[in-house]
């Protein structure tokens, strides 16, 4: 996200002399005015290799439903955002987020805040931009996890299962596996079979592979089952948390392999750590293409990647539905193509 910051604050400065304010920790920062403070050419200077974010964010904050936990209710905040943006003088707001944030960002957008969008997710899951960045970060640092998993499994004759992120896409997991040599892998778009599963280890253990490697993605979950899930959504947490996948795997596993089987739960390792030299780019990219976008008063669109060509999307669009690995496409015959088993 520093990559988005640095390419927004030297693209609206150095090419148009206009003043840029950074809110602090996503759409909360605009309830209070002290949540704010001006971004200069010295401010980004340095931080483009270094992950996460100087602003801060929350995947929380949701001005049109703010949850006052101590009261148990929810209260539309949206006015007084609208309020506080006319007060700091803003002619326009660059929101830079997943599907939530775009989604929020989208009813301000109608309430009357000149809004422009840059994806931001490594779960890579907004239509209509062919990656978000962040993505290809936590895919490297998902395909290095598993090279470094390989050498201790083949060395122990161990099943390890490798849990990553990507809540309802499938896309990180699917990678990294390719890339990472994993022998299964489990997506929430394809519902696995476990007897399935078993049957491909024990098949690989006959033909002499005394080890195997299963990348699960934290959504994925049983044919006829349901997600497992860390906490479900309540008044503390808008949105349900996943987790649990690899360790509900290895246990199912127990009636059916006669194999040591060992679960790494990847989490927020992904999220951290300087950023690819793509990420790096494309965060460049967008940054600068959301002060053209403001420039050119193509608000309530979204910056978005086509081929290797920075364009638009209308944010309604890009938050229409999530981009989830297509079960049939092109990607996942050719995992089954090199032998890795999905789960079904």
């Amino acid at each position: 996200m520093n990559a988005v910051i640095r390419g927004v604050v030297k693209s609206a400065i150095i090419r148009h002399g206009w003043q840029v304010i950074g809110i602090e920790d996503g759409f909360d920062g605009l309830l209070e005015l002290n949540r704010c403070r001006p971004l200069t050419l010295e401010s980004v200077r340095g931080i483009l290799p270094r992950g996460g974010t100087i602003l801060g964010t929350t995947n929380r904050g949701n001005p049109l439903f703010y949850h006052l936990i101590r009261e148990g209710k929810t209260v539309d905040y949206s006015d007084r955002v609208l309020e506080n943006f006319r007060t700091l003088g803003l002619d326009a707001l660059v929101a830079v987020g997943g599907e939530g944030s775009l989604k929020i960002a989208l009813e301000l957008s109608k309430r009357g805040v000149p809004v422009v969008g840059v994806p931001k997710t490594i779960d890579n899951d907004l239509l209509g931009t062919d990656f978000t960045f962040g993505y290809n970060t936590a895919l490297e640092t998902a395909t290095d996890a598993l090279d470094k998993l390989h050498t201790t499994a083949e060395s122990h004759h161990r099943v390890m299962i490798l849990e990553v992120m990507g809540r309802y896409a499938g896309w990180i997991a699917l990678e990294s596996g390719i890339a990472g040599g994993a022998d299964v892998i489990l997506i929430p778009e394809i519902p696995f079979d476990i007897q399935r599963v078993c049957a491909a280890i024990r098949q690989r253990s006959e033909r002499g592979s005394r080890f195997s490697i299963i990348v699960a993605a934290e959504g994925a979950y049983p044919a006829g089952g349901s997600r497992v899930v860390a906490h479900e959504a309540d008044e503390r947490h808008a949105i349900e948390r996943l987790g649990g996948i690899g360790q509900y795997v290895a246990k199912q596993f127990e009636g059916c392999l006669d194999m040591d089987v060992r679960v790494t739960v990847l989490g927020h390792l992904q999220r951290g750590g300087s950023p690819t030299t793509f990420d790096r780019a494309l965060g460049s990219r967008f940054g600068t293409k959301a002060v053209a976008m403001v420039a050119a008063g193509e608000f309530g669109r979204m910056a978005c990647l086509r081929g290797r060509t920075i364009g638009t999307i209308p944010i309604e669009e890009a938050t229409r539905d999530l981009n989830l690995v297509d079960p049939d496409g092109e990607i996942a015959r050719t995992a089954e193509d090199l032998g890795i088993m999905l789960g079904r």
